[in-house]
């Protein structure tokens, strides 16, 4: 399986692995008592280091599930993402609500790009 190639990235991202030219990241970036919207728009910013970091952009984003701790921040991370998102590089999106894994944690995005 030489074609796995793992990231130790230096922030709250769980998993950064490229497989067969695809990228695929998972986790949380938060500081306490940041609001829903700063921690999207933090988010998006270490996402957008990690594809560089991958040797991609957001423009090759193909999928991504958005997990809320509150589905009621739904409306103003939506507009955060369709603000830094070209709407021409949409990808398919899907979202919903849970508990997050640490308390504080009010966005998780599942991302998958290709490389």
């Amino acid at each position: 399986m030489n074609d796995i190639q793992r990231f130790d990235f230096d922030t709250r991202i769980h998993h950064g692995v490229i497989h067969n030219g695809t990228l695929y990241l998972t986790g949380q970036v938060a500081r306490p008592g940041q609001s829903a919207a700063d921690h999207m728009r933090e988010v998006l910013g270490k996402i957008d280091a990690l594809l560089a970091k991958a040797g991609t952009d957001k423009t090759r984003i193909l999928h991504v599930q958005m997990w809320l701790d509150d589905v009621r921040d739904f409306d103003e991370v939506n507009t955060i993402w369709d603000a830094w998102m070209p709407k021409e590089h949409a990808p398919a999106r899907s979202s919903g609500e849970g508990r997050m894994a640490k308390p504080g944690m009010l966005v998780e995005l599942i991302v998958t790009a290709a490389v």
